[in-house]
């Protein structure tokens, strides 16, 4: 059966108190900062399922019948455990400059106690509204030019190795820069970023405004800016750096909480396995839809979307949990409005979409 959702809120500090309370219907603006929409079954909070009439956890749901949930392919691929997380982000505030581990580098890590669960995250954003994302390094002799333009010579530890091609060299500079002398650092970076005006040099003093004791605060310089715009997408697989700036999105992940976290954040990090896990040399890929979908190298998960109009359906055999973002449309039988959303398990069969809505949808990327 399609079975409607709630789903939780995240109100971490870096959110929005109005994109996803308006999106919703709710009173905008919300009383907290409203950061992340969760639809999935992930530990830290899986969503409700509406079933005859009573709402259950539907974490709790798929494992008490995966296969009729899942569907064979999926259990015999992943195990018990719906592979992917479906979100809307709403970016008000810049997010800790971050990256996440390969399958294989989360089992071994999780095998040692460094990870929360032994599972891979990649992930996709799609842009609801203008989005802008820091992911993955420039040429090194690009990020050389540009931090050694801002003429401040206490950072030739970070200039030199990126003018010999080192850009895991520089990183470690600038995670392992002495505490006591971080803030007259990130202090003059803030000037002569600021004397030099150009865009990229906007984005450092906004960061150092932010988090006035840290030299990540350079990212904008040493990583690539992406802007993207409503339905344009972009993936970040294992080993890319990335931070999200601004903007309201879909997301949709592999279902992990391992972060390894390189700066713009009071929280810790583990500098060692940071750098083991940063690959400069891979770049985050922007996506276009094929027919209906947004296809990634990651087999947890792919995300659909579409306006169904008179009629489009999806065939059976796989957990699918759709969402509509604007308008209104119908799935299976169910009116959603924006904001609302149901699941679909695999033992449903074909599901059809009608009506005038925006629908995305999440599955796992089998094939």
């Amino acid at each position: 059966m399609t079975s409607l959702l709630r789903n939780p809120v995240k109100n971490y500090d870096w959110g929005s108190r109005t994109a996803i309370a308006t999106l919703a219907g709710r009173p905008s603006p919300a009383e907290r900062p409203e950061a992340e929409m969760w639809f999935g079954t992930h530990p830290s909070g899986s969503s409700s399922v509406l079933r005859r009439g009573t709402w259950h956890s539907l974490a709790e749901t798929v494992a008490a019948d995966p296969v009729a949930e899942l569907g064979e392919r999926t259990v015999e691929r992943f195990g018990s455990r719906l592979p992917y997380l479906l979100k809307l982000i709403a970016v008000d505030l810049p997010l800790s400059l971050q990256v996440h581990p390969s399958r294989r580098q989360a089992e071994e890590g999780y095998a040692r106690g460094v990870y929360v669960d032994p599972f891979p995250k990649p992930e996709l954003i799609c842009a609801l509204t203008p989005f802008t994302a820091l992911a993955g390094f420039r040429p090194p002799a690009e990020a050389a030019a540009l931090i050694g333009g801002l003429g401040i010579p206490e950072l030739e530890p970070v200039v030199a190795p990126l003018a010999a091609g080192d850009a895991s060299a520089a990183l470690r500079a600038l995670v392992e820069w002495p505490k006591d002398d971080r803030a007259d650092l990130a202090a003059a970076i803030a000037r002569a970023a600021s004397a030099s005006g150009g865009p990229d040099d906007e984005l450092v003093v906004r960061l150092t405004g932010i988090h006035p004791e840290d030299p990540a605060c350079l990212a904008p310089l040493f990583l690539r800016r992406h802007e993207l715009r409503p339905g344009e997408a972009l993936f970040l697989g294992a080993g890319v750096l990335h931070c999200y700036l601004s903007g309201f999105g879909v997301e949709i992940m592999g279902s992990s909480d391992n972060v390894l976290r390189a700066g713009l954040t009071s929280k810790p990090m583990d500098v060692d396995e940071l750098l083991r896990v940063t690959d400069p040399s891979i770049s985050p890929l922007p996506v276009e839809p094929v027919g209906n979908l947004y296809r990634t190298p990651a087999p947890e998960f792919r995300l659909g979307t579409a306006v169904p109009g008179s009629g489009l359906t999806l065939e059976g055999g796989v957990p699918r949990i759709l969402v509509c973002t604007e308008g209104e449309a119908e799935v299976g039988g169910q009116v959603l409005q924006p904001g609302e959303s149901v699941f679909v398990p695999a033992a449903h069969g074909a599901v059809e979409l009608r009506g005038p809505g925006t629908i995305f949808w999440a599955e796992p990327g089998l094939d």
